[in-house]
C-alpha cells in the first residue's frame, strides 16, 4: 500500500472524529447546529424584486409573443383534429416504415389502436400538437447555440454551465417566471416545454460538430471550400448522426413536458387527462392515460433514433428511378386521398364510434383495492421495517430512533459501545477482505446511521463535501462545491437540502443495487434482457405522476411511499447502464480470463465489473439525476424538502421562494455528477483509457 493511500486514509479517519467531535459540541453551540439566521441574505425578496421589474418593463412584449404564437398552435391543432383517424395512423406507418421497417409500422399502428379504443384519441392529438411546434422550436434554437459553442470557445464557457442549470432547476420551478411573464394558456405550456427541451440539441451539436475528423476537414480545404461550404457541405454532414441523436433527445424532452406544460395550459390534452385523474386518486384512468403518452415516446422515439442512426452511405446510393426515390412521398400522398375519400363516405372512419370503445379502468382499480385488502398486514410491515430500521435512522439517528415503541427497548450506553465494536469490525474486516476505500464507506454510513444525517452539523458536512470534490475533481471542483454549499447556507436552504440529500441517498443507494443486479442478471441473459428492455422504456416515458397513485394507494401518503416513488423512477437507468457496461467488454479478454480457468463469480468479480466500472459510474451518475428529477414529485406525498419548497413557491406565486429551491436542486444536483464524473474519470485514467 502506497503513502499516498495512507495520506488519504488518515486524512478520512481525521474527518471522521472530526464530525463525532462537531455533533457533540453543536449540542452546546447553537451556531454549529443551525446556520445563524443573521448571516444569511434575502435572495428571495431580491429575486421577486427583479421579476416585477422584469414583468413592468417586458410584460407587453412577452405577451405578444405569446400572442404570436397562437397562430402556429391553432392551426396545427385543428389539422390534427381534422385529419380522420386512418390518415393520421397510416402517415405515421409509413414514417415508421422509413425510419425501422415493418417492426415499427406495427408497434405504431397498435399504439395509435390503443389510444383510438380506450378513447384517448382527442387528446392525443393535443398533446401531438404541443410537440409537433416545440420540438421544430427547440431544434432551430439549440442548433444557432450549438453553432455558437462551436464557433467560440468563450461563448462554449458561458453556454455549458448555463445548460446545466436548465436540465438541472426542476420544471416546476421555471413554471413561475413562465406564468408572470406569458399568463396561462396553451401557448405557456409550449414555451415551458421548449426551455426543457433544446439543451439536448445544443450539446449533441457541439458535440457533433467537434467529433469532425481532422482529415476531413483538411480535405474540404484543400478542395477549396470557403468557411461557409466548408460548415454546410463538410463539417454539418459529417456530423449529421450526432445532430440527429440530438433532435431524438429534444424530442423525448419535449413529451417529457406533457403533464407539466398541462398544468398551466389549459388544453384538454393526454397530460391533463393524466393530471386530473391522478388528483381524484383514480389508478386505473391515470394508467390507462399515461400508457399512451408512454407510447407516444417510444414511438417518437423509435422514429428518430431509426432516422439518426440510417447509414448516411445509403442515403448517397442514388436509386434507379425518379418513382422509387420518392417512394414514401408517393405512398403518403396516395393514402392521403384514399383514405380522406373513404372517410367521407363511411363514418365510423371519420369519426371512432364511442360504442366501439373499451375502458378497461374499472378492473385495474378492483386490482389495486384487492392488494390493498388482502395484503394489509405484509403492507404495514414493510413500512414499518423500512421507516423504523432503514429510514428515521438515516435521517436523525439511532439516538433518537430507538425507543420502546419503535425498537422495543430504550438506547443505552452498552448498546452504544456494541455498535461502536460492531462498526469497527465491519470496517477493519472491509479493510483486510476488500479495500480501504470500502472500509472509509462503511465508517461514514456507520456514523451517520447512528447520528442521523439531519444532526451533523453543517460545518462538518461542507468539509467533507469540499473535501470529496478535491479529491474527485480538483481545486476547480472543491471550490465550485464551497460555493454551491455556501449559495444553500446563506439563503437558508440547508436545512431542507439536508432532507432532500436524505432522501435521495437513500433512494440512489437503493435503486443502484435492484438496478445493478437486475442489469447483471440481464447481461447475462438474452431472454431477461428482452423482457426487461420494455419494463424500461414503459417506467422512463411514463408520466412521473402516475408512479405515485398506486405507492399512495397501497402504502399512503409519507416519506416511505415518496421513496418507493423516486426508486420506481430511478433504478432504470442502473439497469440500463450495468447491462451495456457488462455486454460490451472485449471479448479476448473475457476469453483469456476463461482459459485461465475463472469460475463464473470470480469472472464477475474480478474481471468483468472492474472492467465495466467507468460504465457502470456513468449508470450512477444517471440514477443521481434521475432521482433528484423525481424529488419534485414525491413532494406531492409527504416530503418536506427542496422540492416541497418549489412547489410553496408555484403556488403562492412566489419566484424567489421556488427559484431558491430550485437553484439548491440544481447545485445537489451538479455537484453529484461532477463528483461522479471525476471518479469515473480517475477510474478510466487507472485502466489506461485515457
Amino acid at each position: 500500500m502506497n503513502r499516498s493511500v495512507d495520506r488519504s486514509a488518515l486524512i478520512w479517519a481525521g474527518l471522521i472524529l472530526f464530525m463525532i467531535a462537531s455533533v457533540y459540541l453543536s449540542r452546546d453551540m447553537a451556531w454549529l447546529k443551525t446556520y445563524p439566521h443573521a448571516l444569511m441574505v434575502p435572495v428571495a425578496p431580491v429575486m421577486n424584486q427583479g421579476m416585477v421589474a422584469l414583468v413592468d418593463a417586458f410584460g407587453s412584449v412577452f405577451l405578444a409573443i405569446s400572442g404570436l404564437l397562437t397562430w402556429p398552435f391553432g392551426w396545427i391543432q385543428q389539422l390534427l383534429h381534422w385529419l380522420p383517424w386512418p390518415v393520421t395512423m397510416a402517415l405515421v406507418a409509413i414514417v415508421a416504415h422509413a425510419a425501422q421497417g415493418y417492426k415499427l409500422v406495427a408497434f405504431a399502428v397498435l399504439s395509435m389502436f390503443y389510444m383510438l379504443v380506450t378513447g384517448y384519441w382527442f387528446q392525443s392529438m393535443n398533446s401531438l400538437t404541443l410537440v409537433a411546434i416545440s420540438v421544430p422550436m427547440a431544434i432551430a434554437v439549440g442548433f444557432a447555440i450549438g453553432v455558437w459553442g462551436f464557433s467560440s470557445r468563450r461563448a462554449e464557457r458561458v453556454i455549458m454551465p448555463s445548460l446545466d442549470l436548465l436540465q438541472t432547476v426542476p420544471a416546476f420551478a421555471y413554471l413561475i417566471p413562465i406564468l408572470l411573464l406569458f399568463g396561462f394558456g396553451p401557448v405557456v405550456g409550449l414555451i415551458a416545454s421548449l426551455l426543457f427541451s433544446f439543451p439536448p440539441m445544443v450539446r449533441n451539436t457541439i458535440l457533433g460538430l467537434r467529433g469532425v475528423s481532422p482529415e476531413i476537414v483538411e480535405s474540404g480545404l484543400m478542395s477549396g471550400a470557403t468557411r461557409r461550404q466548408l460548415f454546410w457541405q463538410v463539417r454539418l454532414p459529417s456530423a449529421r448522426r450526432q445532430i440527429l441523436l440530438g433532435v431524438n433527445q429534444a424530442t423525448m424532452a419535449s413529451l417529457s413536458m406533457v403533464i407539466v406544460a398541462s398544468i398551466i395550459g389549459g388544453t384538454d390534452d393526454i397530460g391533463w387527462e393524466v393530471l386530473s385523474t391522478t388528483r381524484k386518486a383514480l389508478f386505473g384512468e391515470s394508467l390507462l392515460a399515461g400508457i399512451v403518452i408512454a407510447l407516444i415516446a417510444m414511438i417518437l422515439d423509435r422514429i428518430t433514433w431509426g432516422l439518426a442512426m440510417a447509414d448516411s452511405d445509403d442515403k448517397a446510393v442514388e436509386l434507379p428511378s425518379w418513382h422509387q426515390r420518392h417512394r414514401y412521398w408517393l405512398l403518403a400522398g396516395v393514402a392521403f386521398v384514399v383514405l380522406l375519400l373513404l372517410s367521407r363516405i363511411i363514418p365510423a372512419l371519420e369519426q371512432y364510434p364511442e360504442a366501439w370503445q373499451i375502458h378497461p379502468a374499472r378492473y385495474l382499480n378492483d386490482g389495486i383495492n384487492y392488494i390493498i385488502v388482502n395484503y394489509r398486514g405484509a403492507i404495514e410491515t414493510i413500512k414499518t421495517i423500512s421507516f423504523f430500521y432503514i429510514m428515521l435512522p438515516t435521517k436523525i439517528g439511532l439516538e433518537q430512533t430507538i425507543s420502546p415503541y419503535s425498537w422495543g427497548f430504550e438506547m443505552t450506553l452498552g448498546h452504544t459501545i456494541g455498535y461502536v465494536v460492531l462498526v469497527t469490525g465491519m470496517a477493519a474486516a472491509a479493510f483486510h477482505y476488500l479495500s480501504q476505500r470500502t472500509a472509509i464507506v462503511v465508517a461514514v454510513f456507520g456514523l451517520i446511521y447512528y447520528f442521523g444525517l439531519t444532526n451533523i452539523p453543517w460545518l462538518a458536512l461542507c468539509v467533507v463535501f469540499i473535501f470529496m470534490g478535491g479529491r474527485l475533481g480538483g481545486v476547480r471542483l472543491a471550490v465550485g462545491t464551497a460555493l454551491g454549499l455556501a449559495f444553500l447556507l446563506l439563503t437558508g436552504s440547508w436545512e431542507v437540502a439536508i432532507l432532500s440529500l436524505y432522501m435521495v441517498g437513500l433512494a440512489v443507494i437503493l435503486s443502484f443495487v435492484i438496478g445493478g443486479a437486475i442489469g447483471t442478471w440481464a447481461a447475462h441473459s438474452d431472454r431477461v434482457s428482452a423482457i426487461v428492455r420494455p419494463i424500461n422504456d414503459t417506467l422512463q416515458t411514463m408520466p412521473l405522476f402516475v408512479l405515485l397513485i398506486p405507492v399512495v394507494m397501497i402504502f399512503k401518503i409519507g416519506e416511505f411511499s415518496a421513496l418507493l416513488a423516486i426508486i420506481a423512477y430511478a433504478f432504470v437507468p442502473a439497469i440500463r447502464y450495468v447491462e451495456h457496461g457488462l455486454r460490451d467488454l472485449p471479448e479476448e479478454v473475457i476469453e483469456a480470463a476463461t482459459a485461465m480457468g475463472c469460475t463464473s463469480r470470480q469472472l464477475l468479480f474480478h474481471v468483468k465489473l472492474p472492467l465495466a466500472l467507468p460504465v457502470i459510474m456513468l449508470g450512477l451518475n444517471q440514477t443521481i439525476m434521475y432521482a433528484i428529477a423525481m424529488l419534485v414529485i414525491a413532494a406531492l406525498v409527504g416530503t418536506s424538502d427542496l422540492g416541497q419548497q418549489v412547489y410553496i413557491g408555484l403556488g403562492d406565486g412566489d419566484f424567489g421562494v421556488g427559484m431558491t429551491a430550485g437553484i439548491g436542486m440544481a447545485i445537489i444536483a451538479m455537484i453529484a455528477d461532477r463528483m461522479t464524473q471525476g471518479w469515473s474519470a480517475g477510474k478510466r485514467r487507472q485502466m489506461g483509457a485515457e
